[in-house]
């Protein structure tokens, strides 16, 4: 009698399992994503909000990062060793390339800064590639971010092409990156020698299930070609009137909002890369909080999506 009882509870249990196991849906896959880091990781800035001096955050972020940023002013920089820091821990470069191509002009922007295209950008290029061999050096590079938010700060698409044309040119191999401010998103215009191509809009709650958030992605989209990916630009950050007061997000709901961006990333196919804008504190406002100080939850969640996603 018990033998045969155990017999038909164990089947019971096994059907029981199998028809939960159906009806729980997969996560959506993450293979197509294939690099996760932050912003501000290697770029001249010293966080206002700690008592050291430190404006290299490489190996705070190294243990679920292959990419970080390094911020280029000079055609005369000579960054191979930073290169070569970022790649012992197992990440590439994204070089912040804006300021070598562009200077302000003026306010005549939506943005109310006006860049314009330097006359002498070509020169400032070639000199750069030279002194960092950049062409021999390229394995350490995954992007080059050439044009920072182009038509909200007043750059024109035959600006922006030029610039994003003579780097392919010249490292043809290269990837090339840009990043457009969401309420310039119905006038920007991609050149086709860009790669990867983001948008930023932040202190959102869900942007997964936001519809502003994703009719803004869908704008987006609309305009990629079939070779160009996207790149979804994580709010890593946070500023008490903007995320709090307006965006309605309390700071510990932050592992929330990654986790949406994540979701959203897993289920956009054309999603290349995740970026955290941004990492040290004190950036944008003198209060603003970076992913280095939020709490440890939070920073647990960040820490969690990359090595899901470089496999560290």
């Amino acid at each position: 009698m018990m033998p045969r009882l155990l017999a038909c509870l164990i089947g019971f249990l096994f059907l029981i399992g199998c028809e939960s196991t159906e009806d729980t849906p997969s996560s959506p896959p993450v293979d197509h994503i294939k690099y996760f880091g932050f912003t501000l990781v290697d770029t001249y800035w010293d966080d206002p909000t700690d008592s050291e001096t430190k404006n290299n955050y490489n190996d705070e972020v190294s243990d679920f990062s292959n990419m970080a940023d390094i911020l280029v002013v000079n055609p005369t920089d000579n960054i191979v060793d930073r290169m070569k820091a970022m790649e012992s821990l197992q990440m590439k470069s994204i070089l912040h390339l804006h300021e070598l191509f562009f200077e302000i002009e003026g306010t005549n922007a939506p943005s109310g800064t006006d860049y314009r295209l330097r006359t002498d950008a070509q020169e400032r290029w070639d000199m750069f590639l030279g002194i960092n061999s950049l062409y021999v050096n390229q394995d350490l590079v995954q992007a080059l971010y050439v044009g920072e938010e182009p038509t909200w700060n007043g750059i024109s698409f035959t600006e922006l092409k030029k610039v994003s044309d003579y780097v392919k040119l010249t490292i043809p191999d290269i990837t090339v990156m840009v990043v457009e401010a969401y309420p310039a998103l119905n006038d920007f215009q991609i050149p086709t020698s860009v790669d990867w191509v983001g948008f930023d809009h932040y202190f959102i709650k869900d942007p997964k299930n936001d519809g502003t958030f994703i009719s803004e992605l869908n704008i987006l989209k609309s305009k990629l070609s079939e070779e160009q990916n996207l790149i979804l630009i994580m709010d890593t950050h946070y500023i008490d009137f903007a995320h709090g007061d307006f965006g309605g997000i309390a700071l510990d709901e932050m592992a929330s909002v990654a986790k949406s961006y994540f979701e959203l990333a897993k289920s956009e196919p054309r999603t290349i890369a995740i970026i955290g804008y941004f990492w040290p504190s004190g950036f944008d406002d003198v209060n603003a909080i970076g992913a280095r100080h939020m709490p440890t939850a939070v920073r647990e969640e960040y820490s969690r999506i990359g090595k899901e996603i470089t496999k560290k």
